[in-house]
């Protein structure tokens, strides 16, 4: 009977349908806990298919155990916490589950968009402690979304698929990534393309939809937050990593922007101290695809994969 090992506990349509194929199925319950390498040793040395979460480091010293290994499949949309490179050389096979995660993404991007833009986190606050006097003309002002000029940073899907949802609004999207796409798929979009610069120093909102890579790590820094409107948001959803989070602090404290919404974290879970002071700043538990509806998405595409591996087939979202 071939072994499955799973590094979290995922939703229970996949351990069913792995069961009724006839698959061992362990899954690691930590209270709460993530695996350390240690235990993911142990776990790996017997074992055919591994499923993996975000969370979950997949290291060449965890490769080197794991004699039996045919695929990990991480369940989530990158490959940041696997050695890709280093499976491929043992000749394991590394997917992820991507496009599930699209629309999830994106309404939590729009939602921390308004959250930040109407002080609904702030608002919330105050009345669950001091409360408010009443309403008045200049009290808790907040801004608009419609008329105002977004800046997507990577245009894949979920980058597209804000686009769309903030055109709702009214926004102004434009759009900036290492290649361009042609004027055809622009005009579909309605969205316009803007160098780097152009578009910090313009967009009155930034959200990144961006693949954490060594070519933007810390892309938002101190020079670009120097750059950016002082009425300016910042929203990432993507990648901790991309945003220098001491520079973040840096450019709140200095008000050089408005504000900022985060789901992930530069060192996830850990989160940079001073920011959890702020109240201009959201902070949400990289819940981007937090939905019924894509983990089991999510769920359905490691089954299918492991399932092809089994009869021979192709799988789709490998590395």
């Amino acid at each position: 009977m071939m072994k499955v090992y799973i590094t979290d506990p995922i939703p229970k349509v996949a351990r069913e349908k792995l069961e009724e194929n006839h698959l061992e199925v362990t899954t690691f319950d930590g209270n709460g806990k993530l695996i350390i390498e240690k235990e993911l040793i142990q776990a790996v040395e017997n074992t055919d298919f591994l499923i993996t979460s975000l969370s979950t480091k997949v290291s060449p010293n965890v490769i080197d155990h794991a004699k039996d290994l045919k695929l990990i499949a991480n369940f989530g949309a990158g490959f940041n916490n696997i050695d890709t490179v280093y499976a491929r050389k043992k000749g394991i096979l590394v997917t992820n589950t991507p496009l599930v995660s699209t629309n999830s993404v994106a309404e939590v991007t729009l939602a921390l968009m308004l959250s930040i833009s109407h002080r609904i986190v702030e608002g919330d606050t105050l009345m669950r402690n001091n409360g408010f006097s009443g309403w008045q003309p200049l009290f808790f002002l907040g801004h608009e979304l419609a008329g105002k000029t977004l800046g997507i940073v990577g245009l894949g899907h979920i980058g597209k698929a804000v686009a769309n949802l903030a055109q709702n609004f009214s926004m102004n999207v434009k759009y900036w990534q290492p290649r361009r796409l042609n004027s055809e798929q622009e005009s579909i979009l309605n969205v316009e393309y803007r160098d780097f610069e152009d578009l910090i120093k313009n967009a009155d909102l930034i959200t990144i939809h961006a693949p954490a890579n060594k070519d933007n790590f810390h892309q938002f820094n101190t020079d670009i937050f120097n750059k950016m409107k002082e009425s300016s948001f910042i929203i990432n959803a993507a990648r901790g990593p991309i945003i220098d989070e001491k520079a973040l602090v840096s450019a709140l404290k200095e008000k050089q922007i408005a504000g900022a919404a985060l789901d992930v974290y530069e060192n996830e879970p850990n989160v940079e101290p001073e920011l959890k002071k702020m109240k201009n700043v959201i902070l949400t538990p990289h819940i981007g695809n937090a939905t019924v509806e894509a983990r089991n998405a999510m769920a359905e595409i490691v089954v299918d994969n492991i399932m092809k591996v089994i009869r021979g087939e192709e799988v789709t979202t490998v590395n």
